[in-house]
């Protein structure tokens, strides 16, 4: 039996989280610990700084990266304390040191008092995975409220370019820059017209980054996956229905487990892995091969 076999697939039960969402609330729960995957020390003694690592693939790529040999910042929202304590277990576990810290990355002084906080208590800073995303589907653009419109760009864009400002103070030639974008930044999506937006700019960001510092060897890539099971999106509208066959329409007819994500995040990590790889957008669609 695969790996794939073995992951949960539709339908699930039928449920909807109130946002942000913990991932302890949702049946299954994600799987995000990788079991068949094989460690080899790729990021023996950095130290990475992964917005959104409470749950979901945030989660999945601090507990994979902890595991290939890296401490770990974790930024995550107050509100979902007890999901970072679970992930901070879980890096803990894997033998390597877990910073939590609580805030909301829309706000620019925040990003830089995480990247601050960070080199303070880690000793450095060579990996930034921009994560922490928002998203709440809306049937036409005249629904969208103007406060939704902002915390959406605020929250997915913005703060991607604030927390890799600060970083470059402290990044190195060999150090990398991830970006999460998405399928529906490169095919859009109906209901999630500014959700999408903000993924596209996501993946002309990453771009763009990367040639400005590609002189320094700074690498600066994406992963844009399609769907993914995390409390993202029961909690964004769906309804249970929707929630239950979520993934369903994928050639693979389910969604990916963050456990699925998490590697390509340590392949776009390893300066041995991919040293000459800089401004991709790589896209993990279980099977989709229309995107773009």
């Amino acid at each position: 039996m695969t790996v794939s076999d073995r992951q949960p697939k539709p339908p699930f039960p039928e449920q909807t989280l109130e946002k942000p969402g913990l991932e302890s609330d949702l049946e299954p729960r994600p799987r995000y610990r990788a079991r068949a995957y094989k460690p080899a020390g790729k990021l023996e003694d950095r130290t990475a700084l992964v917005t959104g690592g409470d749950s979901g693939i945030g989660r999945a790529v601090a507990v994979i990266f902890a595991r290939e040999g890296a401490d770990v910042a974790i930024v995550y929202l107050p509100e979902e304390q007890s999901d970072a304590e679970e992930t901070g277990r879980a890096i803990e576990k894997a033998g390597r040191r877990a910073l939590l810290i609580a805030g909301d990355v829309t706000s620019a002084s925040f990003c830089r008092e995480a990247v601050e906080e960070t080199v303070r208590e880690l000793g450095g800073l060579d990996i930034l995975v921009n994560n922490a995303a928002f998203q709440n589907r809306q049937k036409s653009l005249e629904e969208i409220p103007d406060e939704q419109l902002e915390h959406t760009f605020r929250t997915n864009i913005f703060a991607y370019f604030h927390l890799a400002k600060a970083a470059l103070a402290h990044l190195g030639p060999g150090s990398a820059i991830i970006n999460t974008g998405s399928i529906t930044g490169l095919e859009g999506n109906k209901e999630l017209i500014d959700y999408s937006a903000t993924k596209g700019a996501i993946h002309a960001f990453t771009k763009s980054l990367a040639q400005n510092l590609v002189e320094r060897q700074i690498r600066v890539n994406c992963v844009a996956p399609g769907p993914v099971w995390t409390p993202l999106n029961p909690s964004d509208n769906k309804t249970p229905e929707e929630v239950a066959t979520f993934g369903s329409d994928t050639p693979m007819k389910r969604p990916a487990q963050p456990e699925e994500i998490a590697p390509a995040f340590v392949f776009f990590a390893s300066d041995a892995d991919s040293s000459y790889i800089t401004g991709e957008v790589l896209t993990l669609l279980g099977g989709e091969t229309a995107a773009g």
